[in-house]
């Protein structure tokens, strides 16, 4: 007999491992339930349709030949029966029976299986305060919502919002609504920056300024304490250090695992209700399997329990759960977290722990950032990429890396280099500092920008170069009254004249003037260099070095990555 397959849950890995199943068994019976009337549509595009890059919401449920994928697309066009509007209220595994109720109509049904895939996804966590429950406050996790805030984007009812969360969503978001439509945005984040967990501080940084820099207030640190309205509509937000106008509210906090179902069922759930599963995609019970938003799976890079709600991530899985269901073999190890977002000038990209994460995890890790071109110097076209690289100390072990650039593929193309490296490896500084870059001047320069990052690491590990963040340069140069620091500008004469100009205790020493002024520079103060982008001050540091002068700190990425930041001296 045909053996029955119930899949619950009709968004992204529901799907594909519906159809998966079926391109592989095709006698076998393949049912999806879904509580919602759109199904398998592309969640992470919703910023993009609320900032009204995708023009239709059915768009987003279509296939790339334009069809839409509704119940009548499945059964016709892959052989599976979809029921929308229908909730799974419960699982009986002795029985090998689902219980479901239809949402429109209320008429209960029992359902057997021989396979049962959970696809149920995450709820975004909603806010536990005074005032959630006042209109034109949503989160943006369902297309129903999406459309709502896009109405009223094009008529003109919103002129102010709020997004409280600074994750991708949230920023997307921020950025749809005030590129788009012009309304004033403010981000509200309670940690003490934005994309925390994902970016480092230093590069955070610079994903706040480019927010800043485009009229997007920025407020990090801050807790939201309520939500205040007028006529039943928010009218503003009061966090624990200000007030906040607001006629819209877009709540993206975070997600919580809709694991309820299985932990009812029995199913091994962790500690935050996202269901357990092996390098198969089984849950405790081998005949159920789980994927997607829902569960949690190996992290490759500290080998424990993780969790990352990417729809990517959940495509390839139902894919390993589709053969599975089918009678293959397939594996899904687990993942690395590599991610790209795009704000207004600037993309980041990351991939791996950031150095708070390592540092968190255990490990003594370190963290070298550069600035570089990212196609040859001489082409005409390119742009200035910041890559940071974090590598634990004593194995050299890479751990991470992360991002910016206005030019998002080009950053994207080196940091899937090497999460390609961590997903199958372990791979140390040495083995991406001899990693193989395609190469041509309009693509890259002859040593790649992740090379020489890598370098860059390797210096720093050998203990040749010591190094702060641009962040950290502006702190020291902001208390240069105190600290006795000898602050040179190893940047072409003039440039650097420039700035002496102004303040007299910056000195202007261009490399090529260093190599004869060197006896200008104190030995017996502490030495802060910096230049463009690093590699003058890296020259100079070994001028000096070689002239007795060895306390010497220079800035990563160097007035690149302070302009970044929104710094200035």
């Amino acid at each position: 007999m045909p053996q029955k397959i119930i899949v619950i849950g009709g968004v992204a890995l529901g799907p594909k491992a519906a159809c998966r199943c079926k391109r592989l068994d095709p006698a076998a019976e393949v049912t999806l339930f879904d509580e919602n009337t759109l199904i398998s549509y592309g969640g992470c595009g919703i910023p993009y349709f609320v900032g009204g890059d995708i023009q239709n919401v059915k768009d987003l449920c279509s296939t790339p030949y334009h069809t839409v994928r509704d119940p009548k697309f499945f059964a016709e066009m892959k052989g599976v029966t979809v029921k929308t509007n229908t909730r799974v209220t419960s699982i009986d595994r002795q029985a090998k029976t689902v219980a479901a109720r239809n949402l429109l109509t209320g008429e209960e049904s029992v359902h057997p299986y021989d396979k049962l895939v959970l696809a149920t996804g995450a709820s975004p966590r909603k806010p536990d305060i005074p005032g959630a429950d006042l209109a034109n406050v949503f989160t943006l996790t369902k297309l129903e919502a999406a459309d709502d805030i896009r109405r009223q984007m094009e008529g003109s009812a919103v002129t102010s919002a709020v997004v409280v969360g600074g994750g991708f969503i949230g920023l997307e978001a921020a950025v749809a609504m005030a590129d788009m439509w012009g309304v004033n945005v403010t981000v509200v984040e309670m940690m003490n920056q934005v994309l925390p967990g994902v970016l480092s501080a230093s590069v955070s940084g610079m994903a706040a300024h480019d927010l800043t820099a485009h009229n997007v207030q920025v407020f990090t640190g801050e807790k939201v304490l309520r939500l205040e309205g007028a006529d039943g509509k928010v009218a503003r937000v009061v966090t624990d250090k200000r007030e906040i106008e607001a006629q819209l509210v877009i709540y993206s906090i975070g997600f919580i695992p809709n694991g309820q179902l299985a932990s009812e069922a029995g199913l091994e759930v962790t500690s935050r209700g996202a269901v357990v599963v092996n390098e198969h995609m089984q849950t405790s019970d081998p005949d159920i399997y789980a994927g997607g938003d829902c569960c949690s799976i190996k992290n490759l890079i500290t080998g424990k329990p993780g969790y990352l709600p990417l729809g990517s991530m959940a495509n390839r899985q139902g894919r390993v759960i589709g053969t599975q269901l089918a009678g293959g073999e397939a594996s899904f190890p687990g993942y690395v977290g590599t991610w790209a977002v795009k704000l207004f000038d600037m993309s980041f990209c990351g991939v791996g722990l950031t150095v708070e994460g390592a540092r968190r995890e255990g490990y003594d890790a370190i963290a070298v950032s550069v600035e570089q071109l990212d196609k040859a110097h001489f082409y005409p076209e390119k742009s200035m990429m910041t890559l940071e690289i974090v590598v634990e100390k004593g194995t050299r072990r890479v751990l991470g890396l992360q991002g910016a650039c206005t030019d998002g593929d080009s950053l994207k193309a080196r940091v899937d280099a090497v999460a390609a490296t961590l997903q199958f490896a372990r791979p140390t500084v040495d083995d991406i500092s001899v990693l193989e870059i395609s190469y041509a001047p309009p693509f890259a320069a002859a040593m790649d920008v992740v090379n020489v990052v890598a370098n860059v690491a390797d210096n720093v590990l050998a203990g040749r170069i010591r190094m702060m963040t641009a962040g950290e340069f502006l702190e020291l140069w902001k208390n240069r009254e105190s600290n006795n620091v000898f602050f040179i500008d190893t940047r072409p004469q003039k440039a650097a004249e420039a700035v002496q100009a102004v303040h007299p205790e910056w000195h202007a020493l261009s490399l090529e003037a260093i190599q004869t002024r060197w006896n200008e520079v104190p030995k017996d103060r502490p030495v802060a260099l910096i230049c463009n982008t690093g590699l003058r001050a890296y020259d100079a540091a070994l001028v000096l070095s070689r002239h007795g002068i060895t306390d010497i700190v220079e800035s990563m990425g160097g007035m690149q990555s302070v302009l970044k930041i929104g710094g200035s001296i």
